[in-house]
């Protein structure tokens, strides 16, 4: 059989180097290329055509899942695991909705990463134990719950307020409003336009009902987005 062809996205050389001893090691695997953000692994994809991707769902320029939606629409035949220290079942179920074929904690161990592999390589999903867990408690006690109104929120002033659940852009357009980017140096970051950013502020205030970017910056730090250091 010809060896997997294995890709690693990663923005921390020593993370990548790490995955690349693990994995150089096992036979049947073959690293074929590395990315250090979602542009240029796009790329590397185009020219390599890997068959799985070992995704960190934070890089610097595109979000994991973005880049992950990106390959495939152009690529579905290669398969997509995503790597990250994110436990919540949000992360998890847009993972699998936009194509992802597996999700695996940072801190998981080599074993598990090398079995992961061999699962998505077979056509089947793979989640890391812990998040099957908190999936299937999550779908439990959403069927076992009475209907209710939205999830709430506390606000700045102590009250309660409807929240939703937000998105990964969303999360990351509030966590640098929060450490005090401008909507420009915000744009930049996420290679959004300006209107768009705004459009993401406006429905954030709308739907957490919080109306003043103190209130946003409040609620990012109790939510655990950004910390008070």
């Amino acid at each position: 059989m010809a060896a997997l062809k294995i890709m690693l996205v990663d923005d921390h050389n020593l993370v990548r180097a790490g995955f690349r001893s693990l994995l150089q090691g096992v036979a049947g695997f073959e690293i074929v290329a590395e990315a250090d953000n979602g542009l240029r692994a796009l790329a590397a994809i185009h020219a390599c055509q890997p068959d799985i991707v070992l995704m960190d769902i934070a890089l610097p320029d595109m979000n994991g899942l973005e880049v992950t939606a990106r390959i495939k629409e152009e690529y579905p035949q290669i398969k997509v695991v995503l790597l990250s220290m994110y436990d919540t079942e949000e992360y998890v179920l847009q993972a699998m909705r936009i194509g992802a074929s597996g999700y695996l904690l940072k801190d998981s161990g080599a074993a598990e990463l090398e079995f992961a592999i061999q699962v998505v390589a077979r056509g089947e999903a793979y989640l890391s134990p812990a998040i099957s867990r908190r999936v299937i408690e999550g779908y439990h006690q959403r069927v076992a719950a009475p209907p209710a109104p939205a999830a709430r929120a506390e606000t700045p002033t102590g009250a309660l307020r409807s929240t939703y659940q937000l998105t990964p852009r969303q999360r990351d357009v509030l966590r640098l409003i929060a450490e005090g980017y401008t909507t420009k140096e915000i744009a930049q970051q996420l290679h959004l336009s300006a209107k768009t950013v705004d459009a993401h502020r406006t429905q954030l205030m709308h739907e957490l009902d919080i109306h003043e970017i103190a209130g946003l910056v409040r609620y990012a730090i109790r939510s655990g987005l950004v910390s008070t250091d």
